[in-house]
Parts: C-alpha cells; structure tokens; sequence
C-alpha cells in the first residue's frame, strides 16, 4: 500500500505550476516543505516506526488536508492568472 501522498503526484497535471510556484514563492515553498515534513511523519507513524495516538495522526491528516487544501488553491489561482 503506498502511504505517501507526495503533492505533486496527487495532481499531476500541474506540474509545471507547482515547479514555478516553488521557485518563485516563499510562501508556497514553505507550506509545500511543510506538506511533505507532515506526510513523512505521517507516514512514519503507519508504518509502526513512530508511536501516535489515534488523536494525533488525526490532527496530522488534518493539518496536511489543510495544507493540501492551501496549495491547490495556489496553483489553481496562478494558472488563472497566467491565462488571462
């Protein structure tokens, strides 16, 4: 079973944006780092290399849908802008 959820396979499609946004902008950059820090972890956890509570892997998968979330909003609103 594959526990990663690496962003940029998740979608694909947006490649070429997620590469121009890490490169251009901190901010995206940062949640991206970020993103994967807590997928690692999360990942960890799964496969019994880390302990959790059930709480805390929740809390985890939250703030990673969260961040997710954040950054397809990012790609989707500079694609936008790039085609007008």
């Amino acid at each position: 079973m594959d526990l990663h959820h690496p962003f940029v396979k998740e979608f694909p499609a947006h490649r070429e944006t997620i590469r121009s946004l890490k490169l251009a902008d901190g901010k995206f950059r940062a949640e991206f780092e970020e993103y994967h820090r807590l997928d690692d972890e999360i990942c960890r956890i799964e496969e019994d290399v880390e302990y959790a509570t059930d709480q805390q892997i929740d809390e985890l998968k939250f703030k990673r849908a969260k961040l997710k979330d954040a950054l397809y909003a990012a790609v989707r609103k500079h694609e936008s802008l790039a085609t007008r």
